[in-house]
């Protein structure tokens, strides 16, 4: 499923609103959650899950080709933990 996929089904049952206005919406809300991320605050989705940022400490690592060992900065990852109701 894309983004478009998401707008398309939010066009389809609000009814009141165009597909540039649904999209437009859709484009809203991922970019809320994404400026959230951005600033290292957790998004919970009640009944979905939940995005962390995680910080990765920097270590030190090797070059795979040269066998050069090297400093590996330190960088952010997001997590996803899905709530129970996704259980499989």
């Amino acid at each position: 499923m894309i983004k478009a996929d998401i707008a398309k089904i939010v066009y389809q049952r609000h009814g009141g609103i165009s597909f540039a206005e649904a999209r437009d919406l859709v484009e809203l809300i991922l970019g809320s959650v994404k400026k959230s991320l951005v600033n290292g605050e957790s998004v919970k989705l009640s009944g979905f899950g939940t995005l962390n940022v995680i910080q990765r400490k920097g270590r030190l690592g090797r070059n795979p080709q040269t066998g050069e060992r090297m400093e590996l900065a330190s960088s952010r990852y997001v997590t996803f933990r899905p709530s129970r109701l996704l259980s499989f």
